[in-house]
Formats: structure tokens, sequence, C-alpha cells
């Protein structure tokens, strides 16, 4: 059911990026504009997933899931009725508070079923739903919207499939009890940590600030990728609107979702060998990734075009994989959708910057008038970010090993 749920969060948010073209022709947005579009969602979502992570923690799981569903459905069906750029930004704002809801309270559920034998294995199925979900939500958003020559029918189709989900989730979703994979028992299961205490037990754990310090540089790629992808591909290589918002997704996006259940198995499989076995996977796809990023930016050929990004959804797929299952062998259950919520905050505060950052980049950049040459270089330079989160997951990884799981 989650995956389903987590499906229609990541095409829902991916819409809006297929249809740029089409805003640009009719709003006569440009690139900045169009930048902000994607940050507003990036940074409500980001500065709400504390308070989210803290009531994953206090509250019932499967009641702030259900409701973030709805939350987020409507809001994506109101931005049909947007007339110009600050209801645009109204409301990208409003869903991506509804969507800041489901991680951390889904996450901690799903490692409530799952213990560390195999939650890599299942939070990374679930995390291919991220991959399919941006793939499908991208591509139908992009032909629904190219065959009515209007950009609105993605969100009449969408918003609504996200309210009957709700509707499944209120009869079927199964609250588990706190701790349950780890030894707990409903009856038995610690109480909920105080709000000073959960804080304090993460700012004493050193590998999730350096977790998280990573994922907000592969959010920041990430999020340049989810919005300007459909861009580059018609403003570069020409694309057609609808070909743009299939293959913008379809070859990093599938082979993150193939890579990401052999990272999860593999994951689990170096943690019976070593602490840190999680991480050393993530670091793996960060490192790897850095030149195919670059080169995603530097093709000049789609067939190099295609296969850089094909090895970087392989590369994403492993980072990807121990995002949160690596953050959780550090944290105690309790505290489990706090440390979610704040690793959204950092990755998507960072993660925001990306598209406002290309914006400029691509207005602005030391190539006049060529639009193409300076998203290429703006899209390139990320690989030095991922450098900088290749770094910082080893050193979470040299921490946890080094000091007992972590903690200070």
């Amino acid at each position: 059911m989650l995956w389903f749920v987590c499906f229609l969060n990541y095409a829902d948010r991916q819409a809006i990026s297929s249809v740029f073209p089409l805003l640009t022709r009719q709003y006569h947005f440009d690139d900045v504009q169009l930048g902000w579009l994607g940050s507003a969602f990036a940074w409500v979502y980001a500065a709400a997933a504390p308070l989210a992570g803290l009531a994953a923690d206090r509250w019932l799981r499967r009641r702030l899931i259900i409701l973030a569903c709805v939350g987020w459905s409507f809001f994506t069906l109101a931005t049909a009725w947007c007339g110009g750029l600050t209801t645009f930004v109204v409301v990208r704002a409003l869903t991506g508070l509804g969507e800041t809801f489901y991680f951390p309270a889904a996450m901690a559920l799903l490692s409530d079923y799952h213990g560390p034998g195999t939650r890599s294995r299942a939070l990374s199925w679930h995390q291919s739903a991220v991959y399919a979900g941006t793939i499908l939500g991208g591509w139908v958003a992009a032909v629904l919207a190219q065959r009515a020559d209007n950009w609105r029918p993605p969100f009449y189709c969408f918003g609504p499939l996200g309210l009957i989900l709700a509707l499944v989730l209120a009869r079927c979703l199964v609250e588990p009890a706190r701790g349950a994979a780890d030894g707990a028992t409903a009856a038995g299961a610690a109480p909920a940590l105080p709000v000073g205490e959960t804080l304090r037990l993460i700012a004493r754990t050193p590998a999730a600030w350096l977790l998280m310090g990573a994922f907000v540089c592969a959010n920041f790629v990430a999020v340049i990728f989810l919005t300007w992808t459909p861009q580059f591909l018609v403003t570069k290589f020409h694309y057609s609107l609808g070909a743009a918002g299939l293959t913008g997704t379809v070859y990093i996006h599938l082979a993150s979702a193939m890579a990401v259940p052999l990272a999860g198995w593999l994951a689990d499989r170096l943690c019976r060998r070593m602490a840190a076995g999680r991480m050393a996977v993530q670091a793996a796809g960060l490192i790897g990734g850095t030149a195919f990023v670059y080169l995603v930016g530097r093709a000049s050929g789609t067939v190099t075009l295609l296969l850089a990004m094909t090895c970087f959804g392989v590369c994403k797929g492993f980072y990807d994989s121990g995002i949160f299952a690596a953050l959780y062998d550090s944290i105690e259950p309790r505290a489990r959708g706090t440390a979610a919520g704040l690793m959204n905050t950092v990755g998507w505060l960072g993660g925001a910057l990306g598209p406002v950052a290309v914006g400029f980049a691509t207005q602005y950049g030391r190539h006049p008038g060529d639009e193409a040459a300076n998203l290429s270089d703006a899209i390139a330079a990320g690989s030095l970010v991922y450098v900088v989160g290749a770094v910082l997951v080893v050193a979470a990884a040299l921490v946890f090993s080094g000091r007992g799981g972590g903690r200070a």
C-alpha cells in the first residue's frame, strides 16, 4: 500500500516540471521564475519536516499518512486552477506541506515491520516507487498536456487518484507497535521520548549529522535533475515535450529502480560483516555518480547522454538504498520519525537551492544568449557537489564504525 502512496507522492511533484515549456509559452515565465516553482515546493517541504518527524514519533503514523495523502492530492488538483506565478508558488508550497508528513511516518512504520536483517531491502523496495512515480508522473503529465495542448489535464488526473487511494488506506493500513521489529510488543513498547530528549539523542549522534549533510548534496543534484532535465532535453537536444517528459525520467529512474533492490540486498549482506555496510554502499554510489553527473552536462550526442543518464541512475540507486536505513542504524526506534524529519529538512533545504541556482546560471551564465550551453554548465557543476557528499558519507562510516554506533 505504501508503495502506491509513494508512487503518487512523486508523480504529483514531478508533473509540474514536465509542463514547463507550456507554462513558458502561456505565462512567459523566464528560467528564474521556473526555478522558483521547483524551489517553492522544496522549501516548504523542508521547513515543515521537523514537525512532521516529531508528529510521527508521537501520533498514529497510519493517520498521518492518510491525512498527508488527502492534503497533497487536493493541492495537486488545485494546481490546475492556478493562473499566475504567485498562485503557482503558493499552491506548490502547500503541496510540499502535505507531502512532508508522509516520509517520516512511512519510514518509521516500515522500520517496525523489518529488523536490521531485512530493513535495507524493505526500504529499497519502497524507494523503487520514487523512481516509478517520477518516470510515469513525468511521462503521463507530458503526454496528457501535449495531446490537449494544455498544461492542466495532468493535475485533474493525479489529484483525484490520490484522494481515492486515501480511502483505501483508511480501510486497510495497519499500525504496528513501535520497535516491533527490534523486539518490542504493543504492550511492552517504551513510551514516546520528550521532545528535548529526542533532539538531544539525535544531536549526540555525529554519524547522523554527517549522513544528513551528504543528503543535502545528493538532493541538491537530484532536484536539479527532477526540475530541469525535460527543459534540458527540449532546449539542447530538441526533443518534443512528450519525449522529453519520458526520456528525462525513464533512463535515470528506471536504472535506479533496478539498482536499488540489488543495493539493498548488498547492504544487508555487508552489515553482517561490517557495522557501516549500508554507508559503504551509499559512498560507492556517490563516488561513481560523480563522473556521470558531469558527463550528462557535457554530452554532445544523444547516445552519450542516454548512457551517462543510465549509469548515473544506477549510482543514484546505490546511494538512495540507504538514505533512511543507514540513518536508522544509529537512531533508536522512538526517535526515528524525528530523525527522518530532520533528514528531510536539511536535505530539501539544500535541494531547494538547486533549481534556483540552475535558473540563475542558465539566465546569467558565461554564454550570453545561449541557454543550452549555460544549462549544460550548470548540470555538469553538480558533479562537484556529489564529491562533497561522498566525502561526508565516508566520514560518517568511519565515525559510526569507530565510536560504538556513531554516538558521542
